[in-house]
């Protein structure tokens, strides 16, 4: 059983706030309102009405880059990948230094295989702002998909100076791939057993045991 058929999308999406002054909040119906509404219902994981709401948002003001990226967001949470990509590229052309547009289009662009693009939209997020660790953990699993371990591995190390280890929880599991792809067994076991201690989500954590339980299988080698 190949790697990629077993271990879900194990990377970082994220969404936009927005802060407003004042304590009664934006008016009722404007796009501030919806985009408040929409982030709620993302936040609970009712992504398609978060869709709906994030699109009303758009409806009144077509030039809100954060509505774009979030929505993006749900779009990449429910796999519309494609429609992720577009919403992030209308983002990044409305607000070039916005930095999470880059990082959820690179989700998406994993999400699809397509790694160039990906390790390209990381590169940007990171020389906007180089202490968010989600573009680091990103580009990390788009080296490993390109079999560029070591570049993996670094960009971990980099997550792991950023963050606490409690926020560093998948930063482990990827740095644990690109050790398994050196073929430096131990590292990779160290790595994957202590994503382990950290993850709660059952589906991550069956992946990384997969990968231990595999680990004497024949590395790819980096390229």
């Amino acid at each position: 059983m190949s790697r990629s058929r077993i271990i879900p999308l194990l990377l970082l999406i994220m969404l936009v706030t927005l802060v407003f002054t004042g304590c009664s909040g934006p008016p009722e119906g404007s796009a501030e309102w919806y985009f408040e509404q929409a982030h709620e219902y993302a936040v609970q994981g009712d992504f398609d009405e978060a869709v709906r709401q994030y699109s009303n948002a758009i409806e009144i003001n077509p030039e809100m880059a954060q509505a774009y990226v979030n929505r993006a967001a749900a779009y990449a949470s429910k796999e519309n990948y494609e429609k992720a990509v577009d919403d992030c590229s209308i983002a990044v052309d409305l607000e070039p230094e916005l930095t999470l547009a880059y990082i959820n289009r690179a989700y998406a662009y994993n999400a699809l295989g397509q790694y160039d693009l990906a390790i390209i939209d990381c590169t940007n997020a990171i020389d906007l702002d180089r202490s968010i660790a989600e573009a680091y953990i990103n580009r990390a699993h788009a080296y490993n998909g390109i079999r560029k371990y070591s570049l993996a591995v670094a960009d971990c190390n980099k997550v792991m100076e950023i963050v606490d280890e409690s926020e560093a929880t998948l930063a482990y599991y990827q740095r644990g791939l690109g050790y398994k792809g050196l073929g430096e067994k131990e590292k990779a076991v160290e790595d994957l057993e202590k994503f382990l201690t950290l993850s709660t989500n059952t589906l991550w954590s069956e992946a990384a045991q997969w990968e231990i339980d595999h680990i004497d299988d024949e590395p790819i080698e980096e390229e």
